[in-house]
């Protein structure tokens, strides 16, 4: 061991002091020398006093420090009271004494000097060869290569997590730190518990987020299940990922998972379509069974796209769904209507609109699946489009040789003018019910109506050239105003229920419009059904998203996911907090909505469309046939027998709507109607009155107010 400099230097100076001591004395006793010597004893007992004193550790080791002075003074004191020398030398043998003592007792001393020991002089390092490391006791050396035993080695330094053992490492292509990592159970028959991504970054230093535990399939000569496991480690590649995602990376981060706007989801692709200015996204559900529920708003966020109603369009089908953006808002062009794609093919069915993404949507004028006539529903609010979808419904219609009669409860200039073009066309509430009333007698007239080629009555064909008869669709705007109508109601409501239940087995199809399907609003329940189930009814804007979304479901059998009709069109311009923060106002850049609507196909799916546009400012000759359509005059001779042509804008007759006056009622001339599908000659039967029925009547007088609180009271 090296002795420091400190302890040679220290044992020097007790060794050159002794014959100091022991001369000192002897030749000069006045000597200073002894002066100094002594004060040092006296400093030294002073030391060992306040040692002892003192509370403090180390009292001992104080003691000892202190005690060289002490027995150096001693030395000289008895060195000065002997003569000379002393006997036998014991100046000199005293003085060497003290010097071998102190050399003997300096060791111990030092151990006070705890906060500044010097350090010790180290030899200089040798390099040396490092030993060849031993196989691990976990698992022998099985030849395996560079990687997997680095990585062996920081999974035993991590203890070797949840007793599994590293079986190989396979470094990702082109990746740095990127592996995977095969994991199998330490013992045999055991399944893997307890590991979690956690302790996988832990051992080998990467964030939790990088890695990946998959399940190991089994393989043909590797067996697999829950004794095995694979772990992915992936640093790099999640680097990449938060900077640069692929279009199916930022799907499944921002869209497809539990907290996206569509989970469960996977991109299938992702194409942009420069030409008509869309990108369209393209999902699937990663289990087949799944149904897809999409919140938009979230998917666009999720996508970086604008969360703009009138450029953003979700399509299901089935468990697979496309999510189209557009540059501009795609049902804001205008698509004029042309005889060509008004004219019905081979099934009776022509084009009615396009869809966001450029597909013709297509109505019927015929049932060819059913061989017979189809029904009509058209909902909407005023100036939505639904006169707009008259037009090119009726010119399809009478392309296809159909008479069409067209009735509403107030006069327009758009009815009127199409009223040039079809066979029949009135504005009044006694209109509609006549011509209800005319159309019920029509299926009676149809059902005798022999066929030339065999002279028996048949039912309606479409499309069949011996039928007598062409078919009829009878359109009644405004249905639910004029069906709660307090003269004419109940009979309109009556028949327009047995004209929808009677009248497709005759070629005649009843089209109600409204702005509600709903039972409380005009439509009985087996109205509506026979409605929806015998055409594709189409609901234009309601007023606001919500009761669009309400009346498209009313007309379906399942409620699907019903696509959203805004009240404009209107880009999203800037931010809406900066121009709150600025008092600045939004900007006035809407358009219209009025011809989009919501088409209920056969599947019961809905598609939103924007129809065709027919301009009444123009003529539309070129979209009807040169001639106009008419019943036969057969059909009208019959109808004539029973009062049900002429002018139905005229008075209603005695007995028409409602029974004649009685004679026994004091002749006031007072009379009550009646509902029937009949008319006065010959139509059919009588129904019973209703209080909401009645006619109004003008009370003048007590007696007369009593009379129709009786009748009122059925009194």
């Amino acid at each position: 061991m090296t002795t420091p400099r400190s302890v040679a230097l220290e044992r020097l100076a007790y060794t050159l002091a002794a014959p100091v001591l022991a001369v000192a004395p002897n030749v000069c006793p006045d000597n200073p020398v002894n002066t100094v010597l002594q004060l040092a004893g006296a400093a030294g007992i002073g030391g060992w006093f306040l040692a002892a004193k003192s509370e403090e550790t180390g009292a001992g080791r104080k003691i000892l420090r202190w005690t060289p002075l002490v027995l150096a003074a001693a030395v000289d004191v008895a060195a000065k009271n002997t003569t000379g020398w002393g006997p036998w030398w014991l100046d000199g043998m005293f003085a060497a004494g003290w010097a071998a003592a102190c050399s003997i007792v300096l060791p111990f001393c030092r151990h006070a000097r705890r906060r500044h020991r010097p350090a010790l002089a180290a030899p200089a390092l040798q390099l040396q060869r490092a030993p060849e490391p031993e196989p691990s006791p976990a698992l022998p050396d099985d030849g395996a290569d560079q990687l997997t035993r680095e990585a062996r080695m920081l999974w035993e330094g991590a203890g070797m997590p949840a007793r599994t053992h590293i079986v190989k490492a396979t470094r990702h292509p082109g990746m740095q730190h990127d592996m995977t990592i095969l994991l199998r159970a330490s013992e045999t028959g055991r399944p893997i518990t307890g590991l979690t991504e956690a302790a996988v970054g832990a051992a080998f230093g990467v964030h939790t987020s990088d890695v990946t535990l998959v399940d190991v399939a089994i393989q043909p000569g590797r067996q697999g299940g829950p004794g095995w496991l694979e772990a992915r480690i992936t640093p790099d590649a999640n680097q990449r990922r938060r900077t640069k995602p692929t279009d199916q990376e930022r799907w499944t981060d921002r869209v497809g998972g539990p907290k996206g706007g569509a989970p469960g989801s996977v991109l299938v692709h992702r194409t942009r379509d420069d030409e008509r200015g869309v990108t369209f996204h393209r999902a699937k559900m990663a289990d087949s069974t799944d149904s897809p529920r999409i919140d938009l708003a979230k998917v666009c966020r999720g996508l970086s796209l604008p969360e703009d109603d009138s450029c953003v369009f979700v399509l299901i089908d089935g468990n697979e769904f496309l999510i189209s953006a557009f540059d501009e808002p795609p049902l804001s062009v205008i698509f004029p209507a042309t005889r060509d794609l008004l004219t019905p093919d081979a099934k009776g069915m022509y084009v009615c609109g396009f869809t966001i993404t450029g597909q013709p949507v297509k109505n019927m004028v015929w049932q060819h699946d059913k061989n017979a006539a189809c029904h009509g529903l058209i909902l909407g609010v005023s100036r939505s489009g639904k006169t707009q979808f008259f037009a090119i419904s009726m010119a399809a219609e009478s392309l296809a040789g159909a008479v069409v009669w067209l009735s509403t409860v107030r006069r327009d200039e758009k009815t009127t003018t199409l009223g040039q073009y079809i066979d029949r066309q009135g504005s009044t509430a006694v209109w509609m019910a006549r011509q209800l009333r005319a159309a019920k007698a029509l299926c009676e007239i149809r059902a005798e109506m022999p066929w030339p080629h065999d002279g028996q009555p048949h039912d309606y064909k479409p499309g069949d050239p011996r039928c007598p008869y062409r078919p009829l669709s009878v359109y009644a705007d405004e249905f639910m105003t004029a069906a709660q109508d307090g003269l004419f109601g109940e009979d309109i409501q009556t028949n327009g229920d047995d004209l929808t239940v009677t009248g497709l087995k005759y070629g005649i199809g009843f089209k109600p419009a409204g702005q509600s399907p709903f039972a409380h609003n005009g439509f009985a329940t087996e109205m509506k059904d026979n409605l929806r189930q015998n055409s594709r009814p189409v609901v234009f804007n309601m007023g606001s998203p919500g009761a669009t979304r309400k009346a498209a479901e009313g007309t379906m059998e399942n409620a699907y996911d019903v696509p959203t009709i805004p009240a404009r069109y209107s880009r999203q311009e800037g931010s809406a907090i900066e121009r709150a923060m600025k008092g600045e106002a939004d900007p006035e850049n809407g358009v219209s909505t009025g011809g989009v609507a919501v088409i209920v196909l056969d599947n019961g799916r809905a598609v939103l469309m924007r129809s065709l546009f027919a301009d009444f400012d123009t003529d539309l000759a070129h979209l009807f046939p040169e001639e106009v359509n008419r019943l036969t005059d057969y059909e009208i001779s019959e109808l004539e027998k029973r009062g049900l042509w002429g002018d139905w804008n005229r008075e209603p007759d005695p007995g028409e709507f409602w029974p004649e006056p009685d004679e026994d009622d004091d002749g006031d001339g007072r009379s009550r109607r009646r509902g029937g599908g009949g008319g006065g000659k010959g139509g059919g039967g009588k129904r019973g009155t209703k209080s909401s029925s009645r006619r109004a009547e003008q009370v003048t007088s007590p007696r007369q107010a009593l009379e129709a609180i009786k009748s009122l009271n059925n009194a």
